[in-house]
């Protein structure tokens, strides 16, 4: 599961209702909590820019068996601790302002090494040259309220360290994943499906405009949305189908296949009609309705002219 939001700049006439972090702008937010295993959308919600995407994140017992990927908008010890109470799995970055106390190291080193029990992670990382770092650490934080108070708990973490020669540091990540089964070099592996929701964004806007909203009607803005996240959907599930169907070895790129979707939607939609026994009208019908004028008192420029002009013709 990979949670996380994206901005959606819209008419600045909607900065009532969509407040943006700028004034004379207007945004609106798209929070997305997508199961990047079954390559699903599982929750949706729409707010606006000013609204942080960590308070649209709720924990319970949907999260039991299942893993979150998070950034760091995301970072809350509560939170982790709430997951890891539901038998849930998490991995996030770790806050460069987070800086925990060393416990134990999980990893047993030869030779002469810098012991860091009982050491806070951002005061020693910049001495250490090992290739992974791979501790545990107690992370202290405040309970939700309860009769008007909030305890203070602590709570025990993994934090992950993997070195990046090119940067010439570490990448840490925080999480509750047994060592058992998931060594440092395994965990930086999953936290990279992260960027899958990313692609996700670029997709809805790209190739379902989701970054054009040329109306100052917020009514209008949800149906544009919904009707990309719907079309969004339907690509993934005709994508399956598409899979099943194609050789092993063939590959369908994401956004190569969302380009081809969109190509051939029409195409998609005649085929579908037929299939569940919708005939489209005749075409001479269609566009006799569709072009002729609605309104019966309200005349088209052409009428008004000949008005005008028909007592000088007479005349």
């Amino acid at each position: 599961m990979i949670a996380d939001g994206t901005v959606l700049r819209l008419h600045e006439f909607l900065s009532d209702e969509f407040q943006a972090r700028h004034e004379e702008q207007a945004g609106a937010k798209l929070h997305l909590l997508h199961n990047a295993t079954d390559q699903t959308i599982e929750r949706i919600d729409v707010t606006d820019e000013k609204t942080h995407d960590s308070a649209l994140f709720k924990t319970g017992s949907w999260l039991q068996g299942r893993l979150v990927l998070f950034d760091r908008a995301y970072f809350k010890y509560r939170r982790f601790a709430l997951i890891d109470e539901n038998d849930g799995y998490f991995v996030s970055w770790l806050k460069q302002n987070a800086n925990p106390v060393i416990t134990t190291e999980l990893r047993e080193w030869r030779g002469r090494t810098i012991p860091l029990e009982d050491k806070q992670i951002h005061d020693v990382v910049d001495d250490l040259s090992r290739k992974y770092i791979d501790v545990e650490v107690k992370a202290e934080f405040k309970r939700g309220p309860y009769n008007g108070t909030r305890s203070l708990d602590t709570k025990r973490f993994r934090v992950v360290g993997v070195r990046n020669d090119d940067a010439d540091d570490y990448h840490l990540y925080i999480t509750n994943l047994p060592r058992e089964e998931f060594l440092p070099a395994d965990l930086a592996t999953p936290y990279r499906c992260r960027w899958e929701v990313e692609t996700l964004f670029r997709e809805l806007k790209t190739q379902y405009e989701l970054d054009e909203f040329d109306t100052n009607n917020p009514d209008v803005v949800k149906i544009l949305l919904y009707a990309a996240l719907l079309s969004l959907l339907v690509s993934r599930e005709l994508l399956d189908l598409v899979t099943e169907q194609a050789d092993d070895e063939i590959v369908f790129p994401p956004e190569r296949w969302a380009a081809t979707f969109r190509s051939h939607a029409q195409l998609i939609l005649h085929e579908l009609g037929e299939y569940l026994g919708y005939s489209p009208p005749p075409l001479l019908e269609r566009l006799i309705e569709d072009a002729q004028k609605i309104h019966q008192q309200r005349p088209i420029l052409q009428e008004t002219l000949a008005t005008a002009t028909q007592p000088r013709c007479e005349s």
